[in-house]
């Protein structure tokens, strides 16, 4: 029963995640990386399935080994939360609304810009001894840079 429930979580994040591809406002990597989650709980051929996906398995092997957000997708997550404070804009959603949800998206991509942009940067970034990201689980370091 466990196996089924996180299965069909994955299958729903999946498709949120697909769903974010296209529409603006909804980020569709927090959604990949909860369906590669629920599979790895749920189903090791839909997990190795999501692994292996064009377009979602370099994501999450770069993510979860190296912590590289691709530039690429960050500028997609750009473009994709000023279409959304437009879209805002342009409809009846109050000012103040409006502001929280700028600071929020302003304080995610801030958060995501931090990260690697490629695996080349992660590299160098290593190989200086800088850190990679924030907060605890997200701190990695050479063995060498935490000697110091």
């Amino acid at each position: 029963m466990k196996k089924f429930f996180w299965k069909i979580l994955g299958f729903l994040s999946l498709g949120m995640a697909y769903i974010g591809l296209i529409t603006p406002g909804i980020p569709y990597s927090i959604f990949v990386v909860f369906a590669a989650y629920c599979f790895a709980k749920g189903s090791p051929k839909m997990h190795a399935w999501i692994y292996n996906h064009k377009l979602f398995g370099p994501f999450l092997t770069n993510w979860g080994e190296k912590r590289v957000f691709p530039t690429k997708m960050k500028y997609f997550m750009l473009a994709m939360m000023t279409s959304s404070l437009v879209i805002m804009w342009l409809t009846a959603v109050p000012v103040r609304g409006i502001m929280y949800t700028a600071a929020f998206m302003c304080l995610v991509a801030v958060w995501a810009w931090r990260f690697p942009g490629s695996v080349e940067e992660h590299d160098k970034r290593i190989a200086e001894g800088r850190k990679i990201g924030w907060f605890n689980n997200c701190l990695l370091y050479t063995s060498d840079a935490a000697d110091e």
